[in-house]
């Protein structure tokens, strides 16, 4: 065991690593090179007796750990969607660790839920949602996505599920397009719902659902039996960043008195951009939005800022007052181990408040501005280029793409040659896409999200992809 003393010497020389970490990650594999249980293979088959040094700990996890990590930090990291980070983050993180504090009321560390008060007005300005609505910090877009089906199905219902339960009457309906994320259909079968009971809502040709065969949907439903509870769109679906229509789907969930719950998980930062404000237009009328800073705000996962117009019913769904737990600051503050699932909150406030003033606004709004420009510099490239082809409108700064050489005309034949490159790319450690399928058809994704990517990146990304793509073909 270390003593104070150890522990600054220490924590120096890990500041170090980390600071040198930082400054060589680009020179890493993006994406290591192991086989399934090959690092567990490497460790201690039992736990040590004896204490061992930190230095030997940090030896071994620099030789064992570190070459089976995936370098999401990376500016050649464009998979998925980023979970980004920045120095002001981390050394917020740094602090939150110190603390160490369990944040899951006002009396267990006041400043945590006030700061987290406050940093939820100033997303809500930053952002230009409605100004009298609330917001709490969850873990996840997942989590905050089955809050607000929880919290549809006891409002719905008087609050009586989570006194008496289900009764046979209590057939419920979730509406999504088919391209939403898969959290809907997981979110369903936790609240229990079923799986089968997500209605999945045709798309247009920009892949955004189709407001008419909603309203058709819900009709069906009422006929049938069903009892229509929630409508969950999408701000940047997560194959495509598509837009759902927000303001023709709130007019329908206000007509036939349908929670709506807006999922904006990646995309939402994009609204901190004024030109991008467009994509909110009637969310007055929602119940619920979701979006993650912790994606491509330059703030540590987790960190997703869950927003509700009407937080009575939300803490009503989750609030539970055991003797231990009641305090005299009760009713005056906001306790948020009610504004959610989890009793244990982390006190993820404070990296939002590091990040937002060292940026500031302006320099938030001028990375996200970079990142979309230099996505479209990459989307003129594959214009550009007769043997690539774009397979979806890019919205922001996903660039959906493939393959397509002029001699190969076979669907299959294509979707396994960009499969191939995929795999190739990937393997190369070189840089880091993932896929989609875009109406059937195998797609390349690359996300141009990291916190510190450069055009460089991206112009050495490209090359690479062309050049692998000529070794296959």
């Amino acid at each position: 065991m270390i003593n104070n003393d150890e522990f600054r010497k220490l924590a120096h020389e890990m500041a170090d690593w980390m600071a040198d970490y930082y400054m060589n990650i680009e020179n890493f594999p993006v994406k290591p090179d192991v086989q399934p249980g090959e690092i567990i293979a490497g460790l201690p088959e039992h736990p040590p007796i004896e204490g061992e040094s930190i230095h030997l700990i940090m030896q071994d996890f620099k030789r064992k750990i570190l070459p089976g990590m995936t370098h999401w930090q990376s500016p050649n990291y464009f998979a998925y969607f980023p979970a980004n980070a920045s120095y002001p983050s981390l050394l917020a993180e740094m602090v939150t660790a110190t603390l160490a504090a369990q944040c899951m009321i006002w009396d267990t560390s006041p400043s945590a839920a006030e700061l987290e008060e406050q940093m939820m007005k100033w997303l809500i300005e930053m952002t230009g949602l409605p100004a009298e609505w609330e917001g709490v910090i969850q873990d996840g877009a997942s989590t905050a996505t089955l809050t607000s089906l929880l919290t549809a199905r006891e409002k719905k219902t008087d609050f009586l599920i989570n006194e008496n339960g289900y009764s046979a009457d209590n057939i419920f309906r979730v509406y999504c397009s088919t391209e939403a994320h898969s959290s809907i259909e997981k979110s369903a079968k936790i609240a229990g719902f079923g799986k089968k009971n997500v209605v999945k809502i045709p798309v247009d040709e920009e892949l955004a659902m189709i407001p008419a065969a909603l309203e058709l949907a819900i009709l069906n439903d009422i006929q049938s039996g069903f009892v229509p509870l929630a409508v969950v769109a999408a701000i940047g679906t997560t194959g495509t960043t598509a837009v759902d229509p927000i303001s023709a789907i709130s007019d329908i969930c206000y007509k036939h008195q349908v929670w709506f719950h807006v999922d904006a998980a990646y995309s939402g930062t994009a609204l901190i951009l004024p030109e991008f404000r467009w994509m909110i237009q009637g969310v007055e009328k929602a119940d619920s939005f979701v979006f993650n800073p912790h994606k491509w705000m330059f703030t540590h996962f987790d960190c997703t800022a869950y927003f509700v117009k009407d937080p009575k019913a939300l803490i009503k769904t989750f609030e539970i007052l055991p003797e231990y737990l009641k305090t005299f600051s009760r009713g005056k503050v906001k306790d948020y181990r009610d504004w959610g699932i989890p009793m244990g909150r982390r006190f993820r406030a404070l990296k939002l408040w590091f990040v937002i003033r060292n940026f500031g606004v302006s320099g938030i709004q001028e990375k996200l501005r970079n990142h979309i420009s230099i996505a479209s510099k990459l989307e003129s490239w594959i214009v550009d280029d007769p043997n690539f082809e774009m397979m979806a409108t890019r919205l922001f700064n996903l660039v959906c793409f493939r393959y397509k050489p002029a001699a190969i005309g076979d669907e299959k034949e294509l979707s396994l040659l960009n499969e191939r490159l995929e795999k190739e790319l990937n393997d190369s450690g070189k840089l880091f896409l993932t896929h989609t399928k875009v109406k059937g058809k195998y797609t390349l994704r690359m996300v141009i999200a990291q916190t510190y990517v450069d055009m460089r990146h991206v112009k050495a990304a490209w090359e690479q992809v062309k050049e692998v793509a000529r070794s296959l073909f």
